[in-house]
């Protein structure tokens, strides 16, 4: 089996991380063949506008493997973020290229502000989409016709993927490489790339602790002779939800973190975060991330498994 080749498109003024995240990602995953050797599990190439060097929005210089007039048959093509895709001509190429190839590709992925390459070509429209929260409201007003999701990781729509800013290309990645290889593969990828946790798409682009911190200027906290009534209004002011949903957020985010760990059962984890049955539980956990805790957990069965083949090896 060859390896799967995964391009991504290159252009002044893209988001580096968004193009190194993703090709690192895929270039660290392998997999052992039949005669015990390993071998690579993607071929990952840069396929630039012209074959000059193009300059990220942080200075970083790329040098393309090939251009869009030259690109050869990809399985995966991923259109990374950048002031570039915002502005200028070049998303006007993009999408043009795009059009013209992406029934010969199997599956297209933007990050980030790639989505404003990558909706010009309608291939997007009816499809539920993500982007960086920043540009959400912007890329719901210019494309009336994609139903934008503003705070998911990433999503899936088909064979069209969207993720939200930077980071979330990793998170992206490691799921492309979990549905072509399975779990194993790509936990060993986040092992290697030192990532805490692979996220699931549904999760939100940044977590209820650092929206606290962003957002605990706001004095009204050290106003406790407010009313219960205009105490909530206030608090979903700053925090665009209810004190209730908020304390549940981060129940179900160190029950997350808990789960990872294996010390306890699901329903000791339920209830040393204050949930009142295992049931109630299960239940916000799943609407909140999308997975049951049981399936959560199990991700992290493979990797046990892997460390302790690996110490029994030594």
């Amino acid at each position: 089996m060859k390896p799967l080749r995964v391009g991504l498109i290159g252009y002044d003024g893209v988001q580096a991380l968004d193009i190194i995240g993703p090709s690192d990602a895929f270039t660290i995953a392998e997999i052992e063949s039949d005669n015990g050797q390993r071998r690579p599990c993607y071929e990952v190439i840069i396929v630039g506008i012209t074959n000059k060097p193009f300059r990220a929005e942080s200075g970083v210089s790329f040098q393309p493997h090939t251009t869009l007039g030259n690109a050869p048959t990809l399985d995966t093509l991923i259109i990374p973020g950048g002031r570039g895709a915002r502005i200028g001509q070049s998303s006007n190429l993009i999408a043009k290229w795009i059009s013209s190839r992406a029934k010969r590709i199997r599956r297209i992925a933007s990050v980030c502000t790639g989505v404003y390459a990558l909706a010009p070509t309608g291939l997007l429209d009816g499809r539920r989409v993500t982007t960086h929260w920043r540009f959400a409201n912007d890329v719901a007003r210019r494309f009336p016709k994609l139903n934008v999701d503003h705070d998911a990781l990433f999503l899936k729509d088909g064979p069209f993927y969207t993720a939200g800013g930077i980071t979330a290309s990793v998170d992206l990645a490691l799921a492309l490489i979990e549905e072509d290889y399975g779990p194993r593969v790509a936990l060993a990828v986040a092992r290697e790339l030192v990532v805490f946790l692979k996220r699931s798409g549904g999760q939100k682009q940044y977590s209820e602790p650092l929206e606290f911190q962003i957002n605990s200027t706001d004095r009204f906290a050290d106003r406790v002779c407010l009313s219960p009534r205009h105490f909530v209004r206030r608090f979903k002011q700053a925090f665009d939800g209810t004190p209730a949903a908020f304390v549940e957020n981060l129940r179900l985010d160190e029950a997350r973190r808990r789960l990872s760990e294996r010390t306890q059962t699901i329903e000791n984890v339920a209830s040393s975060v204050g949930f009142q049955s295992d049931d109630v539980f299960r239940r916000a956990f799943q609407r909140r991330f999308g997975v049951k805790p049981s399936s959560y957990r199990s991700r992290f069965d493979a990797r046990t498994k892997s460390r302790s083949r690996r110490k029994k090896s030594r």
